[in-house]
C-alpha cells in the first residue's frame, strides 16, 4: 500500500469515528507515523483529502459496477451482480459509508458537485438494469399483451429503488452484528428480496 493509500485509509477509519471536524493533520499524520506536516506533502489540505476519499470511492464504485454488467447476460444477473458488489462494499468499508453520510457538507462546494456527479452515474448505471428487469418480467407475465414498456418500471421509481437498496445495505456501519460471511449472506438476500429476486 503507497502512503497515500494508507493516509486515505487511516483518516477514514478517523473520520468516521470522530467527524471531519473532529481530527486534526497532527493526528492524521501521527497515526499514520508522520508528522502533521508531512501529510501535506501528500494532499495540500484536509479538505482536499476529504475529497479525494469520497471521490475516489465514488468513481470505483462506478467503474465496477459498470463492469460486472458489461460482464452480465441478463438484466437479473446484472442487478444481482450490482447487489453483490455494494454488499462487498459496504461490509470491507464501513467508515467511508459513515464518512460519506455525516461529513458530505464539509467537502468543498467543487468537490461536492464532482462527487454527486459521480454518484448519479452510478444510481443511472442501477436504474438502467432496474428498468430492463421490470421490462423483461412485464414481457413474460401472463398480462404481458397488456402492458408497454411505460407501464414498466419508470426512471424515478428505478432510481428509487436503487436508494432504498442503497440504504438497506449502507445501514452495515450500524447493523453489522453478526460475522462477515453471515452478514454478506444476509444483505445480499434482504436486497434481492426486495428486488423480487
Amino acid at each position: 500500500m503507497s502512503r497515500r493509500e494508507q493516509i486515505l485509509q487511516t483518516a477514514a477509519r478517523l473520520f468516521a469515528a470522530r467527524g471531519f471536524h473532529g481530527v486534526s493533520v497532527s493526528e492524521i499524520g501521527a497515526a499514520c507515523g508522520i508528522s502533521g506536516p508531512a501529510l501535506y506533502k501528500h494532499f495540500g489540505s484536509k479538505d482536499l483529502l476529504l475529497a479525494e476519499m469520497l471521490e475516489q470511492i465514488s468513481v470505483r464504485l462506478r467503474d465496477e459496477a459498470r463492469r460486472r454488467v458489461a460482464a452480465a447476460d441478463s438484466p437479473a444477473a446484472a442487478v444481482t451482480a450490482l447487489v453483490e458488489h455494494h454488499v462487498a462494499f459496504a461490509l470491507e468499508q464501513p467508515a467511508l459509508i459513515v464518512v460519506q453520510d455525516r461529513d458530505w457538507a464539509s467537502l468543498p462546494t467543487d468537490a461536492r458537485e464532482r462527487v454527486r456527479g459521480l454518484q448519479r452515474e452510478y444510481v443511472a448505471t442501477w436504474a438502467e438494469q432496474l428498468r430492463l428487469l421490470s421490462a423483461a418480467r412485464s414481457s413474460t407475465s401472463p398480462d404481458a399483451e397488456a402492458l408497454s414498456e411505460d407501464e414498466a418500471l419508470s426512471e424515478d421509481e428505478a432510481r428509487a429503488t436503487a436508494h432504498v437498496v442503497f440504504g438497506l445495505v449502507n445501514s452495515t456501519p450500524h447493523s453489522a452484528v453478526l460475522p462477515a460471511d453471515e452478514m454478506r449472506v444476509l444483505l445480499t438476500r434482504s436486497a434481492l428480496r426486495v428486488l423480487g429476486l
